[in-house]
């Protein structure tokens, strides 16, 4: 605008000089008769006279002009540097907001509302409930921000302080409402519309789910390759939704979900299932050992192995090899092929597939499956619960986790927050298991040769080592090593001989124990083998006999307690 006005008035002053100019090389006169009297002049006087009288009546009209505006000129003046010192003070509470200085923020809202007009300012309602929050008084801004709806133009502004209050107070259910409101109130919000995909995908709305993705798409809210992948977790979860109902029209969603996104587990997962229902197990089977090549999965492996219903055991043991073969020092590898080797009766097979496991990377998944070969190979409960109690301390396998929420199966969306495409095959943070503090080879030892077990004589008498710990008998018998001791596995425990009990007082048998974490015994006693039943009451000439089982000991006959001449205990 100053360029304009300043190239204006240098065109003015061009031409009235080339006006000027031109007069110069043009000599005359001009004559005026006025009252009977004859006025002669040059033409420059009267044209230098003519442009003097234009700027004296324009200097004289804008003074008249200025004086009769000054009223106004000043009240636009004083109201204008009264909007600045508001603007100024909104604009330093928001500061003060944002760095969480409620007392600044609160004496620039009183500045702001003496300076600005608050019904024509939001800003201020804004900052009056952001203040209303640093101070603790969560209710009273929960009341701004409702109040907030009742105008168009602040209305969005409302339901996303809402939604931000009930996100962090934990109602989920009332958060994806308010996100609903806003998204239908400006589809292009991306954080609207983000809450509102979670909530119909947790509706099981696919789509419509679908319909919103690609309205984000096209709005360039997400790019191509988010949005790919939000697509294919989207129809692989409407292709498990619809398997079971309508397998015929669930193959076309499965294979694009898979097509989109070749790496995704699930998709991969139900388009083999598709195939291999329909009799295409060479398409099916691909799929699968395209995705097991990036990262093998434990379902990739079930699904796989158990491609075809009427397949053998050793078929399957077969199958489970060549999967195993594609990514051979992986420790899925090897559990799959222990699980298929386990029902084939091939449990030397299944053994050294489990035992690879414990070398490389130990898990509880692996232990416990030791205790079923070792269940079907032996019968040994004994070292049954040996592997049990190690399965208590062990890693935890990786498992579906967003959020920090575990699932045992694949889901589209997090239970938690509603995002898209958040759940992760990963070991649970919060449930990483306790390193085991054996030795490195003492598995491998145990599994090789048997237990020793204590005579019953043995077990009646008490135990002095210092670092015992006295429990009851009912409870699961483990021990716990330290890596650094001298201790091994065939240590013998001195026991000093003691006089027989009294006939009417039976002994109680008492154990050395580890002290184990309560949530992880009940995880594991829905897999522990029941305890040995109470010895039922022997006559009274039998009473000096009576000996209480340990728990983890089946116990051994009084003909191989004779041939133990020294009362020893050995503990494993």
């Amino acid at each position: 605008m100053i360029m304009i006005r300043v190239l204006s008035f240098l065109l003015v002053v061009l031409v009235l000089g080339f006006g000027f100019a031109w007069l110069a090389d043009r000599p005359g006169d001009l004559v005026i008769t006025f009252a009977g009297m004859q006025h002669k002049v040059s033409l420059m006087v009267a044209a230098s006279a003519i442009v003097a009288l234009v700027a004296g009546v324009m200097l004289v009209w804008w003074i008249i002009k200025s004086v009769v505006a000054s009223p106004y000129a000043l009240r636009r003046h004083f109201r204008a540097r009264k909007r600045d010192r508001g603007y100024q003070s909104l604009s330093t509470g928001l500061i003060a907001a944002g760095a969480g200085d409620g007392q600044t923020a609160r004496r620039m809202i009183k500045q702001a509302e003496k300076l600005l007009n608050v019904d024509q300012e939001p800003l201020i309602k804004l900052l009056d409930a952001q203040a209303a929050m640093l101070e603790g008084r969560t209710d009273d801004a929960r009341t701004k921000f409702q109040a907030m709806l009742d105008d168009p133009e602040t209305k969005l502004l409302g339901l996303r302080g809402l939604y931000l209050e009930a996100q962090r107070l934990g109602a989920r259910e009332a958060s994806k409402q308010y996100a609903e409101q806003a998204a239908l109130l400006a589809p292009n919000v991306e954080w609207a519309a983000t809450a509102a995909l979670g909530q119909k995908t947790a509706h099981g709305d696919w789509d419509g789910a679908l319909e919103l993705l690609e309205k984000q798409k096209l709005t360039k809210q997400i790019d191509k390759d988010t949005a790919k992948r939000e697509r294919a977790v989207l129809l692989t979860a409407k292709a498990i939704d619809t398997f079971e109902s309508d397998p015929v029209g669930s193959k076309p969603i499965a294979i694009e979900a898979n097509k989109l996104v070749p790496d995704l587990v699930p998709a991969a997962i139900v388009a083999a299932k598709v195939l291999f229902q329909q009799g295409d197990l060479r398409k099916g089977s691909k799929i699968l050992e395209h995705v097991w090549k990036k990262e093998p999965h434990p379902e990739v492996a079930e699904t796989y192995v158990h491609a075809r219903l009427g397949d053998s055991v050793f078929d399957r043991l077969k199958r489970a090899r060549h999967l195993a073969g594609l990514y051979p020092h992986h420790p899925e590898s090897s559990l799959a092929i222990a699980h298929a080797a386990l029902a084939a009766g091939e449990l030397k097979e299944a053994r050294e597939a489990a035992e690879t496991v414990l070398r490389t990377a130990p898990r509880e998944s692996a232990y416990l499956l030791l205790a079923d070969i070792e269940e079907a190979q032996t019968g040994d409960q004994g070292r049954v619960r040996q592997w049990l109690s190690r399965a208590v301390k062990a890693p935890r396998d990786p498992a579906w986790t967003a959020d920090g929420y575990v699932s045992e199966r694949w889901a589209p969306a997090s239970p938690v927050t509603g995002k898209l495409n958040a759940f992760e095959w990963k070991v649970p943070v919060e449930q990483l298991g306790t390193v085991i503090d054996a030795r490195e080879d003492f598995d491998s030892a145990l599994a090789a040769r048997p237990i020793q077990t204590p005579s019953r004589r043995e077990v009646s008498e008490p135990l002095i080592r210092e670092k015992s710990v006295i429990v009851a008998a009912e409870k699961p018998v483990s021990r716990v090593i330290e890596p650094n001791s001298d201790v091994t596995d065939a240590e013998v425990v001195s026991a000093e001989p003691v006089s027989k009990p009294a006939p009417s007082k039976p002994v109680e048998a008492s154990l050395t124990v580890a002290t184990e974490e309560q949530q992880a015994h009940e995880r594991i006693a829905s897999v522990l083998p029941p305890l040995p039943e109470k010895v039922a009451a022997a006559p009274a000439d039998d009473e000096e006999k009576l000996i209480i089982p340990v728990p983890d000991d089946p116990g051994v006959l009084p003909d191989d307690e004779e041939e133990r001449p020294n009362k020893k205990f050995r503990l494993f």
